[in-house]
């Protein structure tokens, strides 16, 4: 059974969203109430997973350049799946397996995770990307955004009926979602527009992949937008590692649920995400109608004041004297978030060659993993030392960086289009 391409899109980012909230809706609780973990530990945790997509991030988007976008995003499914089946597993390993601790089983899983992560990163925007032409390309990250928010409302009230049976369930659920999609994308899934480079004769498999990370090595260093790309990546990856690790801690061991609200720990958490995604729903759909993504001048401009926005609601949650305060703060860099990504990924998208997509897009998310594995251990530094209101603010400055370049970048963009025009 072959869909069109953009349908398939649609269904790969609908179940993994779907996947993704079922577990990490209500992770910290698995973590921080069932395993003990403090703010440290939960950096460390993030830092061993980006660390291995430091590591693998490289190779997995040549493979899939040099050989094929589509057996590098089934491969990475199945091994996605064993990644998070393994944390669900880890209460009954710790208990037949005593010599190795919660904590080592978990950073186990990252590792495994993180392999999972490289062989799609970047193979599956460049799949999509070739498969219906650049011309669609921010109203289709639109739409994908908005199916995940679909699938994300599905996924939180799945995490928290299971989170309440027990912890560990959602991460079982999850790793089962993913290897299902992968055995679908098996029979599914096709590779129309993606043509191998001829292989020269004698060659070796090692030869032909360098040759490839060479050529995007050179596209990068060519075109100084894409260097400024690396700069924002680096950023933001710094301080959404911070900031996705800690603030649920942040609300439980800072501030606090309200006492008389009737409402479990886990209610809590859904309701939040609950709240969150349908305003970024309706964010995403108002952007649709009036962001042109096309247009790069747009795109950056739409960067810039995201950017902006996304500081202070981070700046604002990390202040938040109460409850009240923290939920709007959160609720806003929820949907704040939900817009930057697809225009992110436009931005991107719109400046790398074909031929070298997914090799020039994993050595972004190589570039993110750089700045999530030494921002984050020095953010939960902070954290443990000081305070993770301190750790917040940390993460809230890291972003200010990007003001800079989209600042930089847009004069230059607009007096290229200037002199095109004329």
């Amino acid at each position: 059974m072959l869909l069109h391409a953009s349908r398939l899109y649609m269904i790969i980012r609908f179940l993994t969203a779907l996947a993704n909230s079922t577990m990490f809706t209500t992770y910290a609780i698995f973590y921080i109430e069932e395993l003990g973990f403090h703010p440290l530990q939960l950096l460390l945790v993030g830092m061993v997973l980006e660390g291995t997509v430091l590591i693998f991030e490289g190779i997995t988007g040549v493979v899939a350049d040099t050989y094929s976008r589509r057996v590098s995003i089934i491969s990475g499914m199945f091994v996605l799946g064993i990644g998070f089946l393994l944390q669900g597993a880890t209460p009954l390993l710790e208990a037949s397996i005593p010599l190795l601790t919660a904590f080592v089983w978990i950073l186990l899983a990252q590792v495994i995770c993180g392999i999972g992560y490289t062989l799609i990163s970047g193979a599956d925007q460049a799949w999509i990307v070739d498969e219906v032409g650049s011309d669609k390309l921010g109203n289709l990250f639109m739409q994908a955004q908005r199916h995940s928010l679909l699938a994300t409302l599905l996924g939180i009230a799945l995490s928290v009926v299971l989170s309440s049976l027990a912890a560990h369930l959602p991460y079982l659920i999850g790793g089962l979602l993913h290897v299902g999609l992968g055995f679908f994308l098996l029979v599914s899934m096709k590779e129309t527009r993606f043509a191998r480079a001829k292989r020269i004769a004698g060659s070796s498999h090692w030869k032909e992949m360098k040759a490839t990370w060479l050529a995007g090595i050179r596209v990068i260093r060519i075109q100084p937008v894409l260097l400024l790309l690396l700069i924002v990546t680096v950023c933001s990856g710094a301080a959404s590692e911070g900031y996705d690790r800690l603030w649920e801690a942040h609300l439980i061991m800072e501030i606090g649920f309200p006492p008389d609200g009737g409402l479990s720990m886990p209610m809590w958490f859904g309701l939040i995400a609950a709240i969150s995604t349908l305003i970024s729903l309706f964010s995403v759909k108002w952007a649709e109608k009036r962001f042109d993504l096309q247009n790069e001048r747009v795109v950056i401009r739409a960067m810039f004041t995201l950017t902006a926005l996304q500081i202070a609601a981070v700046g604002s949650f990390a202040l938040a004297p109460t409850f009240g305060w923290a939920l709007v703060s959160v609720l806003a860099a929820g949907a704040i978030r939900s817009l930057v990504q697809p225009v992110y990924d436009t931005w991107l998208n719109l400046n790398v060659d074909s031929k070298v997509r997914a090799t020039v897009l994993s050595m972004m998310s190589q570039t993110d993993a750089l700045g999530q594995t030494a921002g984050g251990p020095f953010v939960g530094w902070v954290g443990s030392r000081v305070s993770i209101r301190a750790s917040l603010l940390l993460a809230a400055a890291l972003l200010s960086p990007i003001l800079h370049v989209c600042m930089r970048v847009r004069p230059k963009r607009e007096a290229s289009d200037r002199r095109q025009i004329t």
